[in-house]
């Protein structure tokens, strides 16, 4: 077996990669790890988003988890990071959510958090899985000593609550259509949106347990670029599966990434000194033009490895105040543990309304640079990425660009696939040495 955790959770086709025998077993497994039988009866959170297979495996989660003598605090269909904040809330041992955020309805995959609403690290995922392959022995009580379950039906009130205390300005005024990509965030988006004062458009908000991130959402903005400007919209916002991701269109039906996004709260941000020590960190796949517009700021960009769970290790290491990615996910330690779309949609238009200012005049303080990216199948992604023929490609493609451009060749975490990318300011150019770098990976 290989190893269950993938950059984001355990992650899978239900029924097939992803049972309910797994789901049960990594529940009980994440019990016996993180929550301490010597601090007395443990809790844990659990909450999903609606896709259909949500339902069988929230329920052997939670069989999971009360076998190992917690008790469960279901909250429901809710982002996964309102069961981030949620744990932290209701002092729970740990949180589990149930989601495969943007991958399509028939995957699946858990998430878990420790104590605080943190992501796992490395070891301590090594440590779960132990448990769960059944290398290291797992608690199983009797009686009295089986975990209970309670539902907790004003979850979603306390999720918004916490949200409304992040609004840095009053959105009256703004109209914004917002992609809930049929999934967690159809019900709580708009409603927050609403309660900070923007005239709101939700689009793709019913969901039924098949339809979530069909062709809407943060994957498939076409619909929402359509109805921004169908609508005369000053923004749109578009929501991933389980609502951790926000991306933007401008009034003009122009994409807003999460680099643009980034570039606007970090500005902002540092002219209210919310910026500590004026530094933003982001990961290796962030555009050059996020660094050519921080580095014009007076802003330290620190880059970190792919996935939000890096970013967060690197916020906590220096105690910094705005982290994220390119596809949109945003970290804002002071309000959250997580990536958070429905905040980083509210504070986006915060700055808006502060400035009177559209989003495309804010994002314009960034100029994204032409981007190839080439995924090549590899027999052995880390011997090819560690090939002196494929290092010395590199380095000649490095010459080629000097300081106009940059490549990055890294292993996928998850497939066996070389990810070459090339920026440059002439894109012809990056296609070109993306693809000579592709030839040689794939020649090795």
């Amino acid at each position: 077996m290989g190893r269950l955790f993938g950059t984001d959770g355990v992650r899978g086709l239900a029924n097939t990669e992803l049972t309910a025998e797994l789901a049960l077993q990594i529940a009980s497994a994440a019990a016996t790890v993180l929550a301490s039988p010597d601090s007395g009866r443990a809790t844990a959170v659990v909450g999903r988003d609606p896709r259909a297979s949500g339902e069988m495996l929230e329920a052997a989660v939670v069989a999971g988890l009360t076998s190992a003598g917690v008790d469960v605090l279901n909250v429901g269909v809710l982002p996964t990071p309102a069961v981030a904040y949620l744990t932290a809330e209701l002092d729970a041992a740990l949180g589990v959510m149930i989601s495969a955020s943007h991958n399509p309805m028939p995957d699946n995959g858990i998430k878990i958090f420790a104590a605080g609403g943190h992501k796992l690290d490395d070891e301590v995922e090594d440590r779960i899985e132990s448990v769960a392959v059944g290398t290291t022995t797992k608690r199983a009580p009797t009686g009295a000593g089986i975990g209970r379950v309670r539902v907790v039906s004003d979850a979603a009130d306390r999720y918004l609550q916490h949200l409304a205390t992040a609004l840095s300005h009053r959105l009256d005024g703004l109209t914004v259509v917002v992609d809930c990509a049929h999934g967690a965030a159809s019900a709580v988006a708009p409603t927050a949106y609403r309660a900070a004062g923007a005239n709101v458009i939700a689009i793709n908000a019913q969901p039924d347990g098949l339809n979530i991130n069909d062709n809407c959402g943060s994957t498939h903005l076409e619909s929402l670029q359509k109805a921004v400007v169908e609508h005369g919209a000053d923004l749109g916002l578009a929501h991933d599966g389980d609502a951790d991701r926000c991306l933007a269109v401008d009034a003009g039906g122009s994409l807003v990434d999460g680099d643009a996004i980034m570039t606007v709260l970090a500005l902002g941000m540092r002219d209210t000194g919310e910026l500590v020590d004026n530094t933003l960190v982001a990961t290796v796949m962030s555009n050059l033009g996020l660094h050519i517009a921080m580095r014009e700021a007076g802003i330290a960009l620190i880059t970190t490895a792919v996935g939000d769970r890096y970013v967060l290790e690197g916020l906590r290491a220096g105690g910094f105040t705005l982290g994220g990615e390119q596809s949109g996910h945003v970290v804002l330690p002071a309000f959250g543990t997580t990536g958070d779309g429905i905040l980083t949609g509210l504070r986006l238009m915060g700055r808006m309304a502060q400035t009177g200012r559209p989003i495309a005049e804010l994002a314009s303080a960034m100029t994204t640079l032409p981007q190839v990216l080439v995924n090549v199948r590899v027999a052995d992604k880390r011997a090819v990425a560690a090939s002196p023929v494929v290092l010395d490609a590199v380095a000649a493609a490095e010459r080629t660009l000097g300081d106009q451009g940059r490549v990055l060749l890294r292993p996928s975490g998850t497939e066996q696939l070389v990810r070459v990318m090339v920026e440059a300011a002439d894109l012809d150019l990056a296609q070109r040495l993306a693809d000579n770098l592709a030839g040689t990976v794939a020649s090795v």
